[in-house]
């Protein structure tokens, strides 16, 4: 046979592909603590959703593309009174969820908000659920709404625990985009063999760069990162729902393939990556660890590695805030992942730029006793110089057992610390914060906030009547899995 031919036998699909596709189908979640914090994630992250329609930034995004057009059954998007094709309202669901940054958080080999999958599934499950109401069948409840939370959590999380994405030069929406991609199928009525087929569109299509999210060009994209992820896992749902053919060798194709194009160099020195790292390594099999574990974003709206950075300036805000001018140096101790992503000098250009800049959210809650979304805002920085002034006295460190304890599977750990020196030599302890308040570790402590939070941001879209009617549904575990999706969601639309 000629060496100038390929040798064109169909392989199976990659077992990757497989093993995310019969998680989906076959697992059942016994797990009580996956449901019940599911049911806390629910909260969050639709309150998140709510607070964000209040930056213009965020709403101009929203509606559908053609003004005017009417879709039946059109999903809805909370808080607004938008009723849209199920591909445009998970863009718009998952851009507000995410565009504050104050959603729920995975922080392992690679990062991400696991929560921007509710997007899609809150897009599908609304829409189909009208749907079969009109048509006289059944519609989705809220328990399957949850049951897809936990597996979507569950795909982005558990592939993000030893595979880094960013540091082959990509964003980590596209675990977003393959777990939305996995459920919406599924919720839309996938045989195993159209699961296959969506999961591998996911995987070849081109993947965002994660070039958005870092100095010198972050900006507002990394906030509708995840919309975009959403809208497009259920548009490839929807094509493999019709019959479109899969590709099996998505991953691994020799040449062609995810692996040999987008996961082969490291992005840093562009050095080819041996052959046995050109592929995903997994720590366990999935199952409800992620949704068990996840980080909540409770206090601060935040870049996650340093929740704890701005507790800990929280803290010493009282220390210091008559001897701010008497500030020598600030010393920052913190781990890897802090360092590579938020550790920033020079000017900031944007809300985006800021909210990812680990010195801006030490200096403000240093300054201000707290940190809100309108601390990022132009006018505000723009107002206070000396948030800059401090942000040049910040000398930034690695402690490395913070970052073993960052990747100890037993530990999760987000620690930073702080230690504020005085230009007469005088200095205030060290305040270490290891755990945030939305850490596994402090769940009990953190569940009234959650709440409170919630509340919160359902109070800047309902009157107060409504808010309290959502606010005790979403408590009643048994009362909130039984409700249809589209009656949940008749409570969220305007």
């Amino acid at each position: 046979m000629s060496a100038n031919v390929d040798h064109n036998e169909r392989p199976d699909y990659d077992q990757e592909i497989q093993a995310i596709a019969d998680y989906v189908l076959d697992y059942r979640i016994h797990s009580e603590e996956a449901w019940d914090t599911a049911r806390y994630c629910l909260m969050d992250t639709l309150g998140c959703g709510l607070l964000a329609l209040r930056f213009p930034e965020c709403t101009k995004h929203l509606g559908p593309l053609v003004a005017g057009t009417l879709v039946p059954h059109g999903a809805r998007v909370p808080g607004t009174p938008h009723r849209l094709d199920p591909v445009k309202a998970a863009w718009d669901i998952g851009c507000a969820i995410r565009w504050l940054d104050y959603n729920d958080t995975w922080l392992a080999a690679e990062w991400g908000h696991p929560s921007d999958n509710l997007g899609a599934i809150l897009a599908v499950a609304d829409h189909l659920s009208q749907q079969r109401a009109a048509q006289g069948g059944e519609p989705l409840t809220m328990k399957d709404v949850l049951d897809a939370m936990i597996r979507a959590h569950e795909i982005q999380g558990v592939l993000a625990l030893e595979n880094s994405f960013n540091r082959v030069g990509l964003d980590h929406v596209v675990l977003v985009k393959v777990a939305s991609t996995a459920v919406a199928a599924k919720m839309m009525g996938a045989d195993r063999e159209q699961l296959l087929s969506a999961i591998s569109h996911a995987w070849v299509d081109g993947q965002s760069l994660r070039t958005y999210r870092h100095a010198p060009n972050a900006g507002s994209r990394k906030s509708w990162a995840a919309g975009d992820a959403t809208s497009r896992a259920v548009r490839l749902a929807d094509i493999a729902l019709r019959g479109e053919m899969g590709i099996p060798g998505a991953l691994t194709a020799e040449q062609w393939g995810f692996y040999d194009v987008s996961f082969s160099k490291t992005n840093k020195d562009q050095k080819v990556k041996a052959d046995k790292e050109r592929k995903f390594r997994f720590q366990r099999d999935y199952g409800s660890y992620v949704m068990e574990n996840i980080l909540f974003k409770l206090s601060f709206p935040a870049e996650f590695h340093a929740q704890t950075a701005c507790e800990a300036a929280v803290t010493l805000h009282s220390q210091v805030k008559d001897r701010l001018d008497q500030i020598d140096r600030i010393e920052l101790t913190t781990h890897d992942s802090a360092i590579r992503i938020i550790s920033k000098q020079g000017a900031l250009a944007n809300p985006a730029d800021r909210d990812h800049c680990l010195q801006y959210m030490v200096a403000v809650p240093l300054i201000f006793g707290e940190l809100t979304a309108e601390h990022y805002e132009d006018d505000f920085h723009k107002s206070h110089p000396f948030i800059d002034t401090l942000r040049d006295k910040m000398e930034v460190q690695e402690d490395k057992q913070y970052s073993a304890d960052y990747h100890d599977p037993g530990k999760r750990s987000i620690a930073n610390a702080i230690r504020i020196v005085f230009k007469d030599g005088t200095h205030t302890d060290k305040v270490v914060v290891e755990y945030p308040i939305g850490h596994r570790r402090r769940r009990e402590e953190g569940t009234p906030v959650l709440e409170s939070k919630f509340r919160r941001h359902l109070l800047t879209s309902f009157p107060r009547g409504r808010t309290e009617r959502i606010l005790e549904l979403c408590r009643d575990r048994d009362e909130l899995e039984a409700i249809p999706v589209n009656e949940f969601m008749d409570m969220l639309a305007l």
